[in-house]
C-alpha cells in the first residue's frame, strides 16, 4: 500500500471560521517556541517554566496532530514530525534543563505516547533535521553542533521506541558542506546505532544531486526528491531511470519514501499553465532559478501531478508544500476522482 505524507504542521480547511477562530484551532497541533534572547532576558525560574510549558504543549500537540492523521483513510496515515518540539535541546545553554530527572522523565513519557499512537494507527513517521546541521561541512565547529543536532533527533526517535532496526524510522538529511560525501564518511562512525539505522541522505537543487546521494548508498537509503532533482539537472527524472532502482536498492527491503513539492503558483501570473508541463528552458526566460526552489502552496500543476503518480507503485511521497495536510487531501481526492473515471471507461 503507498502513503502520501505532510510535513509538521496542521493546516485547518477553514470554512466560516475568522483567521483568528483558524489561528486558535490551528494552534492546538502545532508546536510552539521561544528564543534564546528572551529566556536569557529572564530569572533561570521564569525560563524553566516557560519551557517546561512549551514541551508540555508540543508532546500534546504531537498526539493531537497523529490523531488526525490516525483519522484519515491508510493512504494518508504518514506525518513528518517537527524538528522544533524541544527547543534548544541541543544548544550548550539549555543542556542543564535537559538533563534534570523530571524533565528527562517528562520526555521519555511524552515520546513513549507518540510512538505507541503511531504504532497504533499504522502511520508512517519522520523527521528531518533543518538546513544547519550540516554534516560534511569543513568547519569543526559546524560539525560538531551538526552531529549534536542529529543525535537530538536520534534521542526523540529512541525515546519513541523507534531506531532499533534499520530503516524503522525516517530522519532526512541533505549532504551539504564543502567536504560533501568525504565528510560525511569521516563523521558516520560517530553517529549512533539509532541515528546510523534512521538517516537517510537527500538531493539538493543546488550542489549535491542523486549521483552524490548515490555514493553515499553503502550507508545508508537515498531519498529521491523529484522538485530538487528537476531543478538540479533541468529535467524530470524518468520514474525508471536505472538510478531510481539504485534508490529503490538503498532501501535494503524497506518501501522508499521520496519527496515531492512544486515551484509556487506565481508561474501562473507568468503565463505557465496548470495542465502543461513545466519546461525549465521556457521557464528560465521568464523567472530566474532561484525563483523555483520556494515551495507551491498546493499541487496546483496537474502534469507534474501525473508525473508523479508514475512512482507511487513504488514510493510513498512526503508532500511538501506551505498548505501541508490540505494539499496531501486535493492530490488524494483528484486521484480518487481519476482512478473512478478510469473505472467507469
Amino acid at each position: 500500500m503507498y502513503r502520501i505524507g505532510f510535513a509538521c504542521m496542521y493546516r485547518h480547511p477553514g470554512h466560516s471560521e475568522s483567521l483568528k477562530e483558524l489561528e486558535a484551532i490551528e494552534r492546538a497541533f502545532n508546536p510552539r517556541s521561544t528564543t534564546l534572547r528572551w529566556l536569557n532576558s529572564v530569572s533561570q525560574d521564569i525560563a524553566r517554566e516557560k519551557l517546561s510549558g512549551i514541551i508540555e504543549h508540543n508532546l500534546a500537540a504531537q498526539l493531537r496532530l497523529l490523531d488526525y492523521v490516525g483519522s484519515l483513510p491508510a493512504p494518508l496515515r504518514m506525518l513528518r514530525l517537527s524538528s522544533d518540539l524541544l527547543p534548544f535541546y541541543s544548544h550548550p545553554e539549555a543542556a542543564e534543563f535537559y538533563q534534570q530527572s523530571e524533565v528527562r522523565a517528562t520526555l521519555e513519557a511524552g515520546f513513549a505516547r507518540i510512538g505507541e499512537c503511531a504504532r497504533a494507527q499504522a502511520i508512517r513517521l519522520s523527521l528531518h533535521p533543518g538546513q544547519y546541521c550540516v554534516l560534511g561541512s569543513d568547519k569543526p565547529q559546524v560539525v560538531e553542533n551538526s552531529l549534536a543536532e542529529f543525535e537530538y533527533h536520534a534521542d526523540m526517535i529512541r525515546m519513541m521506541g523507534f531506531g532499533r532496526q534499520f530503516q524503522d524510522f525516517k530522519c532526512n538529511v541533505h549532504i551539504a558542506g564543502r567536504l560533501g560525501v568525504d565528510g560525511i564518511r569521516a563523521v558516520w562512525p560517530r553517529l549512533s546505532q539509532e541515528a546510523r539505522h534512521c538517516i537517510t541522505f537527500e538531493n539538493e537543487e543546488k550542489t549535491y544531486g542523486v549521483d552524490d546521494c548515490l555514493q553515499l548508498a553503502d550507508l545508508a537509503p537515498v531519498v529521491l526528491d523529484i522538485h530538487h532533482c528537476w531543478v538540479n539537472e533541468e529535467r524530470y527524472i524518468d520514474p525508471h531511470d536505472e538510478r531510481v532502482a539504485q534508490i529503490i536498492d538503498s532501501w535494503r527491503g524497506v518501501r522508499p519514501t521520496m519527496h515531492y513539492s512544486q515551484p509556487p503558483e506565481s508561474l501562473i501570473a507568468e503565463g505557465f499553465s496548470a495542465e502543461e508541463k513545466l519546461e525549465m528552458h521556457a521557464l528560465l526566460q521568464r523567472v530566474s532559478k532561484r525563483d523555483l526552489y520556494s515551495h507551491s502552496k498546493r499541487m496546483w500543476n496537474r502534469w507534474t501531478n501525473l508525473y508523479a503518480r508514475e512512482f507511487l507503485d513504488r514510493f510513498d511521497i512526503m508532500f511538501e508544500a506551505k498548505d501541508k495536510n490540505l494539499a496531501a487531501l486535493d492530490y488524494f481526492a483528484d486521484y480518487l476522482a481519476d482512478e473512478e473515471a478510469s473505472n467507469l471507461r
